[in-house]
């Protein structure tokens, strides 16, 4: 009979061992919670690309609207100049550059086309500018 209880001691020690092993466990309660501020964090950071990615596309919205606006109140004020003015000198019209039809519907400025070459000379063509080499 002392064998019988010696053993069920040691399986109620082990179980008790086991659970204050568990729940009093420091590191893995510190672990725990460095997890939950871990996804806390991932989370707000995620809200928070999502609101500035909201922003910035409002934002790309209202510019795209006000350029608009702006080449419709520039329209209309060439025309009204050429319309009540129409004997002003170009050079004295704060609106001789008119835009056609196709600049207004046009979101970005006209873009001149790059050129192929440059205009003096340049790399081994360039002559005798430089001292020579040794």
């Amino acid at each position: 009979m002392t064998w019988e209880y010696g053993l069920i001691g040691l399986v109620i020690g082990i179980i008790v061992g086991a659970v204050v092993m568990r729940f009093g466990n420091k590191k893995l309660r510190e672990q725990r919670s460095m997890q939950y501020e871990l996804e806390k964090s991932k989370a707000e950071l995620a809200d928070y690309r999502e609101e500035l990615t909201n922003h910035f596309a409002r934002s790309a919205e209202l510019l795209d609207n006000m350029a608009h606006d702006y080449r419709q109140l520039y329209q209309h004020m060439a025309k009204g100049s050429n319309d009540l003015l129409p004997n002003l000198p170009g050079e004295k019209n704060p609106f001789a550059y008119q835009l056609t039809e196709a600049e207004a519907d046009n979101d970005q400025a006209p873009v001149q086309m790059p050129r192929d070459y440059s205009e003096g000379a340049s790399g081994l063509l360039r002559g005798s500018d430089r001292a020579p080499r040794n």
